[in-house]
């Protein structure tokens, strides 16, 4: 199937590792040209090589999404290096597991700016070029914990929900003019913020008096209908199709990407 993406300039953030690379790395594949944006510089670069011998072209901007003007910062980059931005995908993001009285303000704040501030600023800059063009799309990467809370990670679960909300919001104003925004919710997964050295499976474990990880993760699988995490493939896979032409009539949706794990039909 022909996606559409041939040529298509696209920002990824949190595109060093897990979800956020692969989904570069598809759409590389797909021969679309993508900035993958991260903190760490050693490893967005890595990323960003091993992106573009899938095909497509891929490189690399070093940036803390929660700037305030790093929204500007990676849609100038992009257009310099690719031209105007077709795609964006908003994945940057972590999650630690904790009970609700152990967090703290300030982390109540950090998610926030994570999840709801800084797609909202990547969104505003990339918009008015989309528009242009009336040809958009926007992928924001919420959670299962967004349609319904998660008990250890409060202010991700929090967040999340704020991130959907915005979605919808920008949804409805956009789809008009071409540019469709939705947003994908996956389970747990099997990227390196689960099963990284003390990643969620780890945190898991010690908050639930597991064994270690390796039960954590099995405990996590068999909590789904499907029986099994997701593999970071398999939610790639459903945000570069939202990203593409074959996606014409989706506009404002939440895609529970998630073995079945939230049990709403909406």
């Amino acid at each position: 199937m022909d996606l559409g993406l041939a040529g298509r300039t696209c920002v990824v953030t949190g595109a060093s590792r897990g979800i956020g690379r692969e989904t570069a790395g598809q759409l590389c594949a797909e021969g679309a040209s993508v900035l993958l944006v991260a903190r760490g510089e050693s490893d967005v670069m890595e990323a960003a090589a091993e992106c573009a011998q899938r095909g497509g072209a891929a490189q690399a901007l070093v940036c803390d999404v929660t700037e305030p003007d790093a929204g500007e910062r990676m849609n100038a980059a992009a257009t310099e290096r690719f031209g105007p931005v077709d795609v964006l995908v908003n994945n940057a993001g972590t999650a630690r597991w904790r009970d609700l009285d152990d967090v703290p303000d300030e982390d109540w704040q950090v998610a926030w700016e994570v999840n709801v501030m800084a797609p909202l600023r990547a969104t505003r800059a990339v918009v008015p070029a989309m528009r242009a063009r009336r040809w958009g799309r926007v992928v924001n990467v919420s959670s299962t914990a967004g349609k319904r809370p998660s008990r250890y990670m409060p202010e991700y679960s929090v967040a999340k929900a704020a991130q959907l909300s915005l979605s919808r919001l920008f949804a409805d104003r956009l789809a008009a003019d071409g540019v469709l925004v939705n947003a994908i919710c996956p389970g747990p997964t099997k990227s390196e913020l689960w099963v990284g050295e003390g990643g969620l499976a780890d945190q898991s474990a010690e908050l639930s008096a597991l064994s270690g990880a390796e039960e954590a993760l099995a405990k996590a699988g068999q909590g789904r209908p499907i029986g099994r995490l997701a593999e970071v493939g398999e939610i790639a896979a459903a945000i570069v199709f939202l990203c593409s032409e074959r996606a014409s009539y989706v506009a404002g949706a939440a895609w529970s990407v998630d073995g079945g794990t939230v049990p709403v039909i909406i």
